[in-house]
């Protein structure tokens, strides 16, 4: 069932979401903000007018997320094919150290590149405590899909050159979950070796729109707070939405790697990544699922305590599969 295909309609009362009290102050603080500025819907051929509307919000990610607290590191730019790729390096790290996440950035499949991957690459080098490839993908409205796929799997063949699969894990939030499980499954159909795990962090991995908490969670999540799917055609180029390289959900998950999963209940991506949870479980995968409460997509933007728990069990999870 898609978007456009919805089936019996529940009609529910309108409604006010209360604050929920549980939560640190820091986390309250976040969710009082309100809702976010809510993505473009653009004509899909006005390529210039989607130029300058991404510039303008990845210069208020940039802003958004400068409070984030992250390690010293030196930094390396190296380019693979046709995508540059961000080789950051913690401070103390030991050079003979061979681990290595390879690190896909969210950004509704537009946002995110340049000083954004750059930065939101630092932050997961942080978070993992281990050296990273951030790969600045090619995005639309220039390169659709399956560019930045395209990219991601030659930043993967590079590093297959460098370093054991079991040294290598793969990760990614929003869009750049749907790239890294996409990943998955199409370095699994090349016959190549699978990296130790994957960290999926509110994977977007059903681009049909048939998620539930897409619709029950729409108002309430803070962060996704637009109806429209114009990013999503414009990645998508016309290609079918079934695709797994394009909703990953609908892919074979029988040969797969362990994977962490998050969401939070306010996250309009919560179903799909639960379902990709039950999908991986299903085939025998091992799978765990963090889901954290009154968390919007994406958290509290690293400033909450919730954050860190979540940080946490993401360091115990790959050091658990690099130590293998």
């Amino acid at each position: 069932m898609t978007v456009n295909d919805p089936g019996p309609v529940l009609h529910v009362p309108a409604r006010d979401i209360p604050m929920p009290t549980h939560i640190s102050p820091q986390a309250q603080a976040m969710l009082a903000r309100g809702a976010s500025e809510p993505f473009p819907d653009l004509p899909l051929d006005d390529l210039d007018a989607w130029r300058k509307t991404i510039a303008v919000m990845d210069e208020n990610v940039l802003a958004r997320t400068a409070g984030w607290r992250v390690a010293d590191a030196a930094f390396e730019e190296i380019h693979v094919g046709d995508a540059h790729v961000y080789v950051i390096t913690p401070e103390g790290l030991d050079e003979d150290d061979p681990r290595v996440f390879l690190d896909i950035h969210g950004g509704a499949f537009i946002l995110g590149a340049g000083a954004v991957c750059r930065h939101t690459g630092l932050g997961s080098a942080t978070r993992v405590g281990s050296r990273t490839w951030a790969v600045d993908y090619r995005m639309p409205p220039d390169h659709p899909f399956p560019a930045g796929l395209d990219d991601c799997m030659a930043a993967y063949r590079a590093l297959l050159a460098e370093h054991r699969p079991e040294d290598i894990i793969v990760g990614g939030g929003s869009s750049g979950g749907n790239l890294a499980a996409a990943l998955l499954l199409r370095i699994r159909d090349e016959g190549l070796p699978l990296p130790a795990a994957a960290v999926l962090l509110t994977p977007a991995v059903d681009l049909t729109g048939a998620g539930d908490t897409r619709y029950t969670n729409f108002g309430v999540d803070t962060v996704l707070s637009s109806r429209t799917d114009a990013a999503r055609d414009l990645y998508a180029n016309g290609h079918d939405r079934n695709d797994p390289y394009l909703s990953p959900i609908y892919g074979d998950f029988t040969a797969y790697p362990p994977t962490l999963l998050a969401s939070g209940t306010r996250d309009v991506l919560l179903s799909d990544t639960v379902r990709l949870h039950r999908a991986l479980r299903r085939a025998g995968i091992p799978a765990e699922l963090h889901v954290l409460e009154a968390a919007p997509h994406g958290w509290f933007f690293g400033q909450a305590p919730e954050d860190a728990e979540l940080d946490a069990e993401i360091r115990r999870f790959v050091n658990e599969y690099w130590s293998r």
